[in-house]
């Protein structure tokens, strides 16, 4: 595909359909907890089905050299992290709302700007600075560590979110390293072959028509919504793309009440809100520091 950011809406449009996509992985996976299925089954049935689409989809575009890495060693690591964000964010699906554990997730713009600072040397302005604190007391507000309210289970969330942020820092150090079908490989590959273990003894097909439907579909989500991320961020600049991620808030909410009968909280809303206001925050001074290095040769926190 050659690149052209200069299809906004459709850009968006997709956008808005892939994140509706990872709302359905999120949704499918706890349905199958849910159902009785031990976590570690559903985490394989994410990563074997997504590798098989994507083994199919990208070696069929460019055949057995989609595989080759330029930093293998590094891709392994980059895939353990991403499956253990994976693996620990159905765990806390197990026990907590599906609005509660996305909104953790609205704070990746946060963390990854905190870790870009030792890992990538990025500098950070103080007006950054304060809206990644902001960001800090959003979640703060979501988790209510004061209150008689907490959830121990709110532990795993968390994890699954420094996870995610290490993965998606890794990704931003593997640009112009190895192309995006190697990374798609990878990541996809490397868990789908550490799950193998985990359905070759003691797996049991689910019972219901429906269950087992989610079971076979899930993995096939997880490639589609990660390619179409991919064709999203081709046809429009990431400053028209990303903002669109915080409509899976509405998603979230939606899937919480239609499919399992719970309402967010107020703490989870109001946390939500502040969370999506210091991401938006961030990502307009990201785009300010990136035009101004582009223009003057210097950025500006």
């Amino acid at each position: 595909m050659s690149r052209r950011e200069d299809l906004p809406i459709a850009a968006i449009g997709i956008m808005v359909i892939t994140v509706f996509l990872f709302t359905v992985i999120d949704t499918s996976g706890k349905w199958l907890i849910l159902a009785g299925m031990p976590v570690m089954h559903v985490v394989a049935s994410r990563y074997i089905g997504a590798f098989a689409v994507n083994l199919v989809y990208f070696t069929s575009r460019e055949g057995l050299s989609a595989f080759k890495s330029n930093r293998p060693w590094f891709q392994l690591l980059r895939a353990l992290v991403l499956l253990a964000s994976t693996a620990l964010n159905f765990k806390a699906l197990s026990y907590l709302p599906i609005s509660l554990t996305i909104s953790f997730y609205f704070a990746l713009p946060v963390m990854t700007t905190l870790l870009s600072i030792p890992l990538l040397g990025e500098k950070v302005g103080i007006r950054r600075l304060a809206a990644i604190l902001v960001g800090f007391l959003g979640v703060l507000v979501i988790v209510q560590p004061w209150g008689a309210a907490f959830r121990w289970e709110v532990i795993y969330s968390i994890a699954a979110l420094l996870t995610a942020s290490f993965y998606f820092v890794m990704t931003r150090m593997m640009a112009g390293v190895d192309e995006n079908s190697t990374c798609q490989l990878w990541s996809s590959g490397f868990a789908a072959l550490l799950m193998i273990p985990f359905v070759s003894t003691g797996f049991t097909w689910p019972s219901d028509p429906v269950d087992v439907a989610v079971f076979l579909g899930i993995g096939v989500v997880g490639a589609v919504s990660h390619i179409l991320v991919t064709v999203a961020y081709y046809l429009a600049p990431a400053k028209t793309v990303a903002p669109v991620t915080y409509v899976q808030a509405i998603y979230a909410a939606a899937a919480g009440y239609f499919v399992f009968g719970t309402t967010p909280s107020n703490s989870t809303a109001l946390g939500t809100a502040i969370i999506i206001a210091s991401g938006l925050y961030i990502w307009r001074r990201e785009m300010a520091r990136q035009k101004t290095t582009r223009s003057r040769g210097h950025p500006k926190g």
